[in-house]
């Protein structure tokens, strides 16, 4: 298929316009603004709807009612836009329903800047709102993969009944690259038995996230997390690079790590053996493929743009058989190759 170049934000939406999403629900905020921006041109056109809400908190209840009358639907915000959808997003995950959330990451806390950063990584796969539940996190590292996954997340969504996230920094939003976009579906709610889309002589449906029993709401629980371990059995995703032969793996995701395989290059030409375990999947996180290289490499080094979150699910996979160290930036910096490669040497005690 032929490649157009687009903006990440402008590949995101026009993928899940091709997967079938015909609702968009959102409200400005930087550096996201592409996707509603495109959105609004995009949905008239095509029979579908956008509405821009009165706040994210509008939003995401608007994603709840059309997730639950079975339609494919898709809102997308930045950081403390995210923190304000996250009732809702657990109201979603409790009714076992199918949504795509996007997050394109700003620096924080608080306001912060519109400058990219990773620092939500634990608001998004510890579960930013309240209750026992989990999303599936997708973690693009270009516009091909920001397309790619925005339009394998509502398979996902729909396969599970589960909200699917994808996260992605600033710099995923806004950079222009090459893209292929995936072939166009037709927008289908056939095969929800549970949506709430007209009984039409069969049995009424109810959505619902509300159990005062609570026997009835641990069985509810149980059956969320036995799909959750079905889950992270099934739906692992990660990149491995150049770790054959490495003695030094670095853990990266996302816009990170382009530029840790452009460490990791340099670092070679000096003879020192670094390779790269990206998680694409950042919940289920890819433990076990991460921890059969404890007993190979001598030592492993996280690089985030945050202060050290994603490092923490590394620390747990390699279970302490050997050093785990951390690099990062924060509030919207960028950490450089040169950066990651000189903390490398100093972990090896210089260059070969």
């Amino acid at each position: 298929m032929e490649k157009q170049l687009m903006k990440g934000n402008e590949a995101i939406a026009e993928a899940a316009i091709a997967a079938g999403c015909r609702l968009f629900f959102g409200y400005p905020i930087t550096p996201q603004n592409q996707i509603p921006e495109y959105m609004s041109k995009r949905m008239p056109k095509l029979g579908g709807c956008f509405l821009q809400a009165e706040s994210e908190v509008a939003a995401i209840n608007m994603v709840y009612g059309a997730a639950g009358a079975g339609a494919r639907v898709m809102t997308s915000s930045s950081s403390p836009g995210i923190s304000l959808k996250q009732e809702g997003i657990s109201y979603i995950a409790g009714a076992e329903l199918p949504a795509v959330i996007v997050n394109i990451v700003r620096g924080g806390p608080g306001l912060g800047g519109i400058q990219p950063a990773q620092s939500d990584y634990f608001q998004s796969t510890k579960g930013g709102g309240h209750g026992d539940y989990r999303l599936i996190v997708l973690a693009p590292a270009s516009v091909q993969e920001a397309a790619d996954l925005t339009y394998s997340a509502f398979d996902l969504a729909d396969k599970y009944r589960i909200p699917v996230l994808i996260l992605g920094d600033g710099m995923i939003g806004q950079m222009m690259e090459p893209v292929s976009l995936p072939t166009p579906k037709e927008p289908t709610s056939a095969n929800k038995p549970w949506a709430t889309n007209g009984a039409k002589g069969r049995e009424r449906t109810i959505v619902n996230s509300l159990y005062i029993d609570p026997v009835e709401l641990e069985q509810v629980n149980l059956r969320l997390q036995s799909r959750y371990d079905t889950i992270q059995k099934n739906e692992v995703l990660c990149e491995e690079y150049l770790m054959d032969d490495a003695e030094i793996m670095l853990a990266a995701y996302g816009t990170t790590a382009r530029i840790v395989k452009k460490a990791i290059s340099e670092l070679r030409k000096k003879g020192i053996k670094a390779g790269l375990m990206r998680p694409i999947t950042l919940w289920p996180f890819p433990a076990e493929q991460m921890s059969k290289y404890a007993d190979k490499v001598k030592a492993v080094l996280t690089v985030e743009m945050s202060l050290g979150q994603m490092v923490e699910d590394v620390r747990l996979a390699i279970n302490g058989k050997v050093p785990v160290e951390f690099y990062g930036r924060t509030g919207g910096m960028v950490p450089t190759w040169k950066e990651i490669a000189a903390k490398v040497e100093n972990m090896c005690g210089g260059a070969k």
